[in-house]
């Protein structure tokens, strides 16, 4: 596994102005700052349960809708991740993940495997949560899995509050990103794949 696994990202749209400092080998600490609340508090979960180091201020064309912010912010993301995770050696490359919040449960599936795809399962009771379209959650995480070129699955599995929904599938997809990216002591320097690269 390389050493430090660490990136910094700078993406400039005319929508949108973003700076993202990512740590995969972090304690879960976070500044975020991305104009919307809800989000924020979904990204400081993302970082606290997946031990990710994680620093994102952005200022977009919230006066429009929340839609660039976000979709941005997960294109950055995702690029900053597939930076610091190098190669891929000596991970386990698969991790999942059921995290329950009260009466919502949401599974999250991952493959570091170099093939861009999101299944998203995931529904919501209502439209919004605060100032953010819940459909924009879909949006951040195609954009991750894209520009990060791992395959996720995001599933509901029950669930009534959009509230709960949102933050279990968070809190699940930092997990299992967690697992992922973990090292796997009896690969030490091998890529896990039987092609050789991811």
């Amino acid at each position: 596994m390389s050493d430090p696994r660490r990136a910094e990202r700078h993406r400039v749209t005319s929508e949108t102005d973003i700076t993202i400092t990512l740590d995969l080998d972090g304690t879960g600490t976070s500044q975020i700052d991305s104009g919307i609340g809800f989000f924020d508090h979904m990204l400081t979960a993302l970082s606290k349960h997946g031990l990710l180091d994680l620093d994102i201020h952005a200022k977009g064309d919230l006066h429009i809708d929340g839609h660039h912010t976000v979709e941005d912010i997960g294109i950055a993301l995702g690029e900053a991740f597939r930076h610091a995770i190098g190669d891929k050696r000596g991970i386990v490359r698969f991790g999942h993940a059921l995290v329950p919040l009260d009466e919502a449960l949401c599974e999250a599936v991952v493959d570091i495997s170099g093939r861009p795809y999101l299944a998203w399962g995931v529904t919501f009771p209502r439209e919004r949560i605060g100032a953010i379209d819940t459909e924009l959650f879909e949006e951040f995480f195609r954009a991750f899995a894209m520009s990060a070129m791992i395959t996720l699955h995001l599933t509901t599995k029950a669930g009534r509050n959009a509230h709960h929904i949102a933050e279990s599938t968070f809190k699940a997809f930092a997990r299992a990103l967690r697992m992922a990216i973990s090292a796997d002591p009896r690969m030490e320097n091998t890529i896990p794949s039987t092609k050789g690269v991811l």
